[in-house]
């Protein structure tokens, strides 16, 4: 039993690696391809798969498959970014809510209560429109738009901690907040906080590529999965699948490994899960 938990738990080390160098992988590809992804050539322009283009090229002769790494780079670093941030405040926002009083409490609450009850979608694209699209657009919707759910949990969860003996022990000791805080409770919420981090990334991806194919998010000469996927679908009637099919697929995949990533740290954070 123990060697069947241990060779569990080192079965997702592994994969949480794996998954780990894979995105490494294509992020440093798409920085260094950056450059050949917006290299045109009429000569070779609409030309399915081969082994020449991996992933064709398209009206303009540019390589695909070139244009897709650098755009799934692009995800993922704005991923990167608006998670951090998004995760950031929901812990701030979240553990305010929990220890600094009713009021505090009542105004996250009906914060978090506004935000989740605009759809999602829409909630992003009204936000990047008031930061001007773009680049900066994109981040601020994205990352303004997805710390509710954590925070919501972050705050449940600091409201147990406090009712923890040892946490009503450091306060009867006339131990401060913020010591409280750091010694006793930050800890507890950091797997929490990681595991979320983590779980924003596909979200994150998924919807700086929606607001991009709408239109209100990155600039159309960027090379994003959402320009890419916007642009190849006024040829998919005259056959040139590979323009949506294969960018499109590839931004799953990427999404996907995330996702199951997220999980797999979850189990490994959870001690709960030692014993499984």
């Amino acid at each position: 039993m123990i060697e069947k938990n241990w060779n569990s738990r080192k079965s997702a080390i592994l994969f949480v690696t794996v998954a780990v160098l894979l995105l490494a992988a294509v992020m440093v590809a798409g920085i260094v391809f950056s450059t050949k992804a917006m290299q045109t050539d009429f000569s070779r322009k609409n030309q399915s798969p081969s082994f020449s283009f991996l992933f064709g090229t398209d009206w303009m002769g540019r390589d695909m498959l070139s244009r897709t790494l650098a755009g799934l780079s692009l995800s993922i670093r704005i991923g990167l970014l608006t998670a951090v941030v998004s995760t950031a405040l929901a812990l701030l926002l979240g553990t305010a809510a929990a220890t600094l009083g009713s009021k505090a409490d009542a105004a996250v609450s009906w914060c978090i209560d506004l935000c989740m009850g605009i759809p999602h979608i829409l909630l992003v694209i009204l936000i990047s429109l008031a930061f001007g699209k773009g680049f900066i657009g994109v981040v601020a919707g994205v990352s303004l738009s997805h710390w509710p759910s954590l925070a919501r949990i972050v705050r449940s969860e600091v409201l147990q901690l406090r009712q923890a003996p040892y946490v009503m022990t450091a306060e009867k000791l006339g131990a401060s907040r913020f010591s409280i805080f750091r010694r006793h409770i930050l800890p507890h919420l950091f797997p929490q906080f990681l595991t979320g981090l983590i779980l924003q990334f596909p979200h994150a991806i998924l919807h700086e590529a929606s607001v991009t194919f709408l239109g209100f998010g990155l600039p159309p000469e960027q090379p994003a999965i959402g320009v890419i996927l916007s642009e190849s679908m006024r040829y998919l009637t005259t056959g040139k699948w590979w323009l949506a099919v294969l960018p499109g697929l590839s931004l799953a995949a990427v999404t996907l490994l995330f996702s199951v990533t997220g999980n797999c740290l979850r189990r490994l954070l959870d001690p709960a899960s030692a014993q499984e």
